[in-house]
């Protein structure tokens, strides 16, 4: 079978900005058009609706057959072109769409945080042990460049996967999805578009599985189900019978008083629970569109391959099934209807659309949760091999038990930093037993590199491709200490923060201790800033001391050069630095960095040079 054009697989022969914007060119150009034709078909809709009333009046003033078959006629021109003009403002949402996800990717490669939606949760969980340090959640974030993941399923899965560390099994599985995906743009930028139109609100998705688990509630009052399905037939026949002259009583009026009495008691119930799922039906759509792209291809990856098959359940999509739901949902908004009470009351119209809704619930409802569960690894995989196809420079590492507790890699650079600004370095930490000392002066690197090794840390864990050309580390926990903040409402002063946050540091090393637990990473940076100089040195250095004795690998960053005098940390410490140069232009003082990495101690600073700079007062000479 032919596959539709907008699941094809696109070459990517250009560079991910070129193909980018070319689509996004591309899918404005179609939107363009398409806005003129739905104006054209809206024009002639209302001519043609406008021109079979007129023809309606003209025959019943005139008189003459002719006149209401002009206006059947129209009115036929009129149906068929309302139906074409809903189709093309479908495929004009989908333009816009698309044309909106391929200006996003624009964004994400040249980090343009602004004009990049940040979707998703971005709270982070109290004593999480790095994601405040490390930019995981949030604005300007690894989240943030995940955001290609459009619904509610989708960005809870990718913000679960930035948290919590896979295995390194599971890790060789996402990788070969991530890898199958990367080259299917077209693919991936169906599954984002129409992601945008499930318009859910966030954890809103579990609602629709708490209502599919359920205990359908007619089960409970199983009389009425009956009595609607004996009562609307008998209604209407007796409505039918007086009308033709055969009943001279209205005992249809009977009838439809005992089913308003129903309706505004028992039936209140009913109501809300139809309710509750009507309002939601353009959601389902959309659902089953995502579900149908995603079961369109046959797979090579054993985890899509395990995927593509819990959406086919006995024989059926869950496409299908959702699709057949969304069918129902016209048909439940009547409620809405201002003549509506006439249609309960005679038919019980609210009892019958529950029943066929409780139908499919018992029916589609135990998998409903397994199916929003397997779009949110869909979504994340998608997500993953978006980044894969934006930052083709970067690597898959290997994350492995057999190399060694040691994190290696080759020209390492921070992911949340465009490709054009970004300065990579090889960069080893551990084994255990040593740390990685960096030092340099202020605005050198020293923070950057830390958060570097951090964030590809965490997208090594996640299946994801990291920002260097070569990486191996083993399964790792992270601990950091980085970005402290004290707090006035609940009385901590900034040491108090910081001693804090330490302590979580040395308790998440201490748990690697146990059996079957991973080594941790630690990064700490300019620690202990909020005490004096003479017991900072001393703190710091016994707490460094106690986790060179731990399984745990790490690095620290500092200004105190002091460190590298204790014999026991000098043997350990593994030293890198980064520096400064200074050039005049116009007059006027100027600092450079060049970001990379050198062995050793830093033998400059640049305090003094900064405050010149700025205007601030400079020390008399005697005193520097």
């Amino acid at each position: 079978m032919r596959e539709p054009e907008s699941l094809r697989d696109t070459s990517a022969s250009s560079s991910p900005t070129d193909v980018y914007r070319a689509r996004a060119d591309r899918f404005q150009r179609a939107s363009t058009a398409l806005d003129r034709t739905s104006a054209r078909f809206a024009n002639s809709n209302v001519a043609l609706f406008g021109g079979a009333a007129v023809s309606t009046a003209l025959g019943i003033w005139r008189g003459g057959v002719w006149w209401y078959g002009l206006a059947a006629v129209l009115l036929i021109a009129f149906a068929i072109g309302y139906r074409r003009h809903g189709q093309i403002d479908q495929q004009l949402r989908r333009a816009r769409a698309l044309q909106a996800v391929n200006a996003e990717g624009l964004a994400r490669i040249q980090r343009d945080w602004a004009a990049l939606p940040l979707r998703g949760d971005p709270s982070i969980p109290p004593d999480h042990p790095f994601a405040s340090d490390l930019d995981i959640l949030g604005q300007a974030s690894l989240q943030h460049v995940l955001s290609s993941a459009t619904t509610p399923a989708g960005q809870d899965r990718v913000k679960a996967m930035l948290l919590v560390p896979a295995d390194p099994a599971e890790i060789l599985r996402r990788q070969a999805a991530v890898r199958e995906l990367a080259p299917l743009i077209d693919w991936r930028d169906e599954i984002q578009a129409r992601g945008r139109f499930v318009g859910d609100t966030r954890h809103g998705y579990l609602r629709i599985a708490e209502w599919a688990e359920a205990v359908p509630w007619l089960a409970t009052h199983p009389w009425i189900v009956w009595y609607a399905r004996i009562s609307a037939p008998l209604t209407l026949l007796l409505l039918i019978a007086q009308l033709n002259g055969a009943l001279h009583f209205a005992y249809w009026l009977l009838l439809a008083f005992v089913n308003l009495a129903i309706s505004l008691t028992i039936g209140r119930e009913a109501s809300a629970r139809v309710d509750a799922i009507a309002e939601r039906y353009e959601v389902f759509a959309a659902y089953a569109a995502i579900f149908d792209v995603i079961v369109s291809r046959e797979y090579q990856a054993p985890l899509l391959r395990d995927l593509r098959e819990r959406f086919v359940v006995g024989g059926q999509s869950a496409g299908g099934r959702m699709r057949r739901l969304g069918w129902v949902m016209p048909w439940a908004t009547m409620q809405r209807w201002y003549f509506f009470p006439i249609i309960q009351a005679l038919t019980l119209w609210n009892f019958h659309i529950l029943a066929v809704l409780e139908a499919w619930q018992r029916d589609a409802g135990p998998h409903v949760r397994d199916w929003l569960a397997a779009l949110g690894d869909a979504e994340a995989l998608a997500a993953l091999a978006t980044l894969t196809f934006e930052q083709p420079q970067w690597s898959f590492p290997r994350v492995a038990l057999d190399v060694g507790t040691r994190f290696a890699g080759r020209e390492v650079g921070h992911p949340l930093l465009a490709s054009v600004s970004c300065v990579g370095n090889d960069v080893a930490v551990g084994p255990p037993g040593t740390f990685l000392l960096v030092t340099g002066s202020n605005m050198s690197g020293k923070s950057t590199l830390l958060r570097a090794i951090g964030t590809n840390v965490v997208l090594a864990q996640m299946g994801a491709p990291v920002c260097a050309t070569a990486l191996e580390m083993p399964p790792l926990d992270l601990a950091t200490s980085m970005r402290i903040r004290d707090s006035l409402e609940e009385g901590v002063s900034y040491f108090m923060a910081e001693l804090r946050r330490l302590k979580l540091v040395v308790d998440t090393v201490d748990t690697a201790r146990a059996p079957g637990r991973r080594p941790v990473l630690y990064l700490l940076d300019e620690i202990l800033h909020g005490t004096n100089t003479r017991e900072r040195q001393i703190a710091a250095r016994a707490i460094i001391r106690h986790l060179l004795t731990m399984p745990a690998i790490g690095a620290v960053s500092t200004h105190d050069l002091t460190l590298a005098d204790d014999a026991d940390l000098a043997s350990a410490s593994i030293a890198v630095h980064f520096t400064e140069t200074f050039s005049t232009t116009a007059g006027q003082r100027v600092m450079h960095f060049d970001y990379q990495l050198r062995p050793g101690l830093a033998t400059s600073s640049n305090a003094l040079a900064l405050m010149e700079m700025v205007g601030l007062p400079l020390p008399a000479a005697s005193e520097v």
